[in-house]
């Protein structure tokens, strides 16, 4: 069964999909070389390509959390909560990273971290 928790893994894998494609939106790029072209951008094209960088580096932990707090009978709307509150905290990470807050998405990271870490701390 689909589980709220499942479907936020789905949604979190993707997410940095997401911010790849606004990085490439209305540019001229260069398919045949796309990681060259992503390395020469700059302002909110080279962070939206941090941020699905930094995405694809949190996605393994916060699966392993749901996964891990399923096979652990954690509660189900726990492990929601948690699952829901890291894809938020993604959604805010690539929007801070978009507008140069630096100071505020190291805090929404944290919080995406502390979802994910809880999520191994729910089993009974």
């Amino acid at each position: 069964m689909m589980t709220t928790g499942y479907w936020c893994v789905l949604v979190a894998g993707l997410l940095p999909y997401a911010s790849t494609m606004i990085a490439k939106a209305g540019a001229p790029y260069d398919n045949r070389a796309p990681r060259d072209w992503l390395a020469r951008q700059e302002g909110w094209r080279k962070r939206a390509n941090a941020s699905q960088q930094n995405g694809f580096e949190a996605f393994p932990f916060f699966a392993a959390g749901v996964v891990v707090a399923h096979l652990t009978h954690a509660p189900q709307d726990r492990i929601d909560l948690l699952a829901l509150g890291f894809v938020a905290a993604r959604v805010a990470y690539l929007g801070c990273y978009l507008a140069d807050l630096a100071a505020l998405r190291s805090v929404v990271w944290m919080t995406g971290l502390g979802c994910a870490a809880a999520l191994f701390l729910q089993g009974s």
